[in-house]
Formats: structure tokens, sequence, C-alpha cells
């Protein structure tokens, strides 16, 4: 499979950036502030994976899901290139009846079969996961 992708320069260090018909992103340096930077992209491109994966399987195990959100944090290096060299990733899920061994190998099956962006990183990974029982 291919996936391609346009960026054109607007000025400074923005960027907007589209990946095939999909909407337009803004890329612009972190002091500008003018949208997310390429290495926050990156942590975006990590969660929104791994996201979909759990949720989706989530969904097939029939979990009561009612609320679901990733929180990641990336350690970058002090030297260039500056790569991620860890990062951790919370799952807060919400819901009634979530049970953990579910939410367990969802993630563990994200991280290690299905996530490709997290499989293209060098980089080590830590997650954890927190369930919100609604019944409370």
């Amino acid at each position: 499979m291919t996936i391609q992708a346009d960026l054109k320069w607007i000025d400074g260090m923005q960027f907007i950036a589209r990946a095939g018909d999909s909407p337009a992103v803004v890329i612009d340096n972190p002091d500008s502030k003018g949208g997310a930077s390429p290495m926050q992209l990156v942590l975006i491109g990590i969660a929104s994976c791994t996201a979909v994966d759990v949720i989706s399987i989530m969904q097939k195990k029939r979990a009561n899901v009612t609320d679901f959100q990733v929180k990641i944090t990336g350690e970058r290096a002090e030297e260039h290139p500056k790569r991620y060299t860890s990062i951790r990733i919370e799952y807060v899920l919400s819901g009634k009846g979530i049970k953990p061994g579910a939410v367990e190998q969802a993630i563990q099956l994200s991280e290690t079969k299905y996530c490709s962006a997290m499989a293209s990183l060098n980089a080590g990974f830590e997650s954890n996961y927190r369930i919100v029982d609604n019944e409370q």
C-alpha cells in the first residue's frame, strides 16, 4: 500500500500538509504556535493509531465504553536528531463493567501487532490505563 502526502511552504516555518483527499493540517515551529510541530504530529499519529486499534478491539468485545482518551508524552534526546527516546501512553476508558483483562489485551495487541505508527519508531514505549466506572 502506498500513501501519498503533499506539503506546501506558507511562510517562515509554517507549512500546509495534506494526505490524499484528507483535510489540510497546519505545521509550524513550536515557537510560532501557528500549528503543531512535526514532532508533536508524530505523537498525535501514535496516539490516534493506537486509539483506533484499542477502541475497535473493545467494541468487538462488546465492552460498554462510553468515553475514551489517550494521553501521550514523549521524551526526546538532547542531541540531534533529538529523536524520541521514550514515550508514555495512558489510556483512559469510561463506561460500565469494563474488564481490565480486555483492556490489557486490546492495548497489547495494538502495541505489538496492529499499530504501524509504533512499529515505525525506534523508541521505548510505556503504557498504562485507567477505567472510570460509570456505575459509581
